[in-house]
């Protein structure tokens, strides 16, 4: 009876709250088109989380590029086309360069003291220069090319010993974990107590466990349903009523006591143990040149290089290769490239990626047809007009870069893998071309471009040198499925499983 009553009670609340909230979204006659929505809930019922950017293309399909959508008392607009986003991003950048204030990104971020989830002000602006000079410049990117080199050394070896044994190798677990050991000591530093002999075929050496098990409780964190992330006013409550608060706070002392155990390690080693400098050791030394600068900036920090390169990368070269595998012309022609460009040399480092036009272009495509991060989070924050329509201040924003790549203005047959398309093209992913961003564009675009494509270069490019790739036995092209995890990236759902072949040539 009581849990009745405080229903209907709520109920009241919620649709005050909405009504108000409508009231204000109704009164502008020329907002964005979009599917009608229910009293209290607005189109909620309507919303797909676990494959976000399909459900918005299929809203752009039939709404045209730019949807309006009533998320409970959060107006919402979709961004779909490159036109739009060139528009929005050429003439209204600041406008749009804000995030919103979700739940789980703020606990996170240390309530949005880092550079990724932070709302535009003076401090983000601050805070990505000082990332942008100390963090991933020039230098430091140089600097980190050795782990990386090493890491997929190490994972070349040990493929080769699976492929020695014409085993069936997990591809998807293999290329997460180098890319999380490369990540992890780019970040931390190799630890004297690090497992030497990794295999490489799952998540089986300490730091790829470690990094597995951070990137897993922040997903859990970023993909928790918040009542108050769509109703400010009284969610808070019920999340706590419904337990939701009290799991995000447990994985976040989680989360946190592992970022304040490796600040602690790193702090107690001697300069001389140190075995390589890593990105925590940058942050510690601006802390001592800065008292405004805390261990809990350091832990903000941390958490958006672990998740922004890590998954990122793994997944721009899982669907490298599951689009190359379904495609095997254009398997033989990248892995021709790479082959005659190295000869015998027997490793591509990162300078022979950059004379590999075809491995990029292959990239390229696969980014266009599968972002990393398909959908961009921002907030306005302040009333503008788009392509005739009036868009509010405190506007959620989901910019759907999945969309915006398959969109046919701007790319002959969107949907299907053609990396000739870039080659003799101008169009690159540095931000410039609207077709093609999947690092993001204008003020917010990810800062770390430079450092996540090298890696994918570099991996994608040794495991098509070293090695030809077959579908275990029984396993036809057909049954390679292209279904995705909800989540931040998009990952593969059902893991690709190759065999590998020595090349003998």
């Amino acid at each position: 009876m009581v849990v009745v009553l405080l229903f209907i009670i709520l109920t009241f609340l919620l649709f005050f709250i909405c009504k108000q909230s409508n009231q204000r979204w109704i009164k502008s006659n020329s907002r964005p088109p979009g599917p009608r929505g229910l009293p209290l809930i607005g189109n909620m019922h309507q919303f797909d989380t676990s494959n976000t950017h399909l459900y918005l293309l299929q809203l752009s399909r039939k709404y045209g590029p730019l949807v309006s959508l009533q998320l409970g008392s959060v107006r919402t607009l979709v961004i779909s086309s490159a036109t739009v986003a060139k528009e929005v991003f050429k003439n209204h950048d600041i406008t749009f360069s804000s995030r919103p204030a979700l739940v789980g990104t703020q606990k996170l971020s240390y309530n949005g003291i880092d550079f990724a989830f932070a709302p535009y002000s003076d401090y983000w602006r601050n805070m990505r220069k000082i990332c942008t000079i100390h963090l991933l410049s020039t230098k430091s990117f140089q600097s980190f090319c050795p782990i990386r080199e090493d890491e997929v050394t190490k994972m070349m070896k040990k493929l080769s010993n699976r492929a020695a044994g014409f085993n069936i190798v997990n591809v998807s677990e293999t290329v997460m974990t180098v890319t999380s050991s490369i990540v992890y000591r780019t970040s931390f530093g190799k630890i004297d107590d690090e497992d030497d002999d990794q295999d490489y075929t799952g998540y089986n050496n300490k730091m790829s466990r470690q990094i597995h098990w951070v990137l897993t409780e922040s997903q859990a964190c970023f993909g928790r349903f918040f009542v108050e992330d769509f109703f400010p006013q009284l969610g808070s409550f019920i999340d706590k009523l419904c337990g939701s608060w009290t799991r995000l706070e447990k994985s976040f002392n989680k989360l946190d006591a592992f970022y304040q155990q490796v600040i602690d390690r790193r702090l107690n080693e001697s300069t001389a143990s140190a075995k390589e400098c890593s990105i925590l050791d940058i942050l510690l030394q601006m802390k001592m040149d800065s008292s405004d600068f805390t261990f809990d900036h350091i832990k903000a920090v941390l958490m958006d290089i672990l998740l922004a390169a890590s998954e990122t990368s793994a997944a721009a070269v899982i669907w490298a290769m599951t689009l190359l595998v379904k495609n095997p012309k254009t398997m033989k022609k990248v892995q021709q490239e790479v082959r005659e460009l190295i000869g015998k040399k027997g490793f591509v480092d990162e300078n022979d990626t950059q004379q590999l036009d075809y491995l990029k272009a292959v990239i390229k495509e696969a980014m266009r047809l599968h972002p990393p991060v398909p959908v961009v989070p921002r907030a306005t924050m302040k009333k503008c007009v788009v392509s005739g329509y009036e868009i509010e201040d405190k506007t959620r924003v989901y910019v759907n870069l999945y969309a915006i790549g398959r969109d046919p203005a701007f790319w002959e047959n969107p949907d299907e893998f053609i990396p000739e398309r870039f080659l003799n093209s101008s169009i690159d992913i540095k931000g410039q071309d609207f077709e093609l961003i999947p690092f993001g564009v204008g003020r917010r675009m990810c800062p770390g471009l430079t450092m996540g494509l090298a890696m994918t270069e570099l991996v994608l490019a040794n495991l098509l040198y070293h090695f030809n790739w077959e579908l275990p036995p029984g396993v036809e092209i057909t049954d390679i499925d292209m279904a995705t995890l909800p989540g931040l990236t998009t990952q593969k759902k059902n893991d690709l499983c190759l065999v590998p072949v020595i090349n003998i040539n």
